[in-house]
């Protein structure tokens, strides 16, 4: 697992913002645009940190606030995962999504079959597309 799921930049140099609130507002803010779905798995903390540059402890804070915050949840061993949106339909859609995603890969199929298999079930369920 990498930063590039995350997208995340940290400005070492910011007087006004320490590193573990840029990572936490980064986060939040994929989240809430929809780009990180419950049940995504993040990076641990000793990975991530090695990629952003950033001591452990920095991003063990970050995990914490965002924790008690309720939009990650660890579950031990297993690592981190994204655990709300906020909106309890689109937690749901995005576990039902991730769990797809593991499902087509355990099973060996591309994500190209997984996406048309996808479009394929919106439109036997969509009868404007009948």
């Amino acid at each position: 697992m990498t930063t590039d799921l995350l997208h995340i930049a940290i400005d070492h140099d910011s007087a006004s913002t320490p590193p573990f609130e840029q990572l936490r507002l980064a986060i939040m803010s994929r989240v809430q645009a929809g780009e990180l779905v419950a049940g995504t798995r993040i990076p641990t903390v000793r990975k991530l940190a090695e990629d952003l540059g950033l001591a452990p402890n920095t991003v063990a804070r970050t995990y914490r606030e965002l924790e008690q915050d309720g939009v990650i949840e660890t579950r031990g061993r297993q690592g981190s995962f994204i655990s709300s949106t906020g909106d309890p339909t689109r937690d749901r859609a995005g576990l039902a999504a991730t769990e797809y995603v593991a499902e087509v890969r355990r099973l060996g199929l591309t994500d190209a079959d997984a996406v048309e298999l996808v479009v394929a079930a919106l439109n036997v369920q969509d009868p404007a597309n009948a």
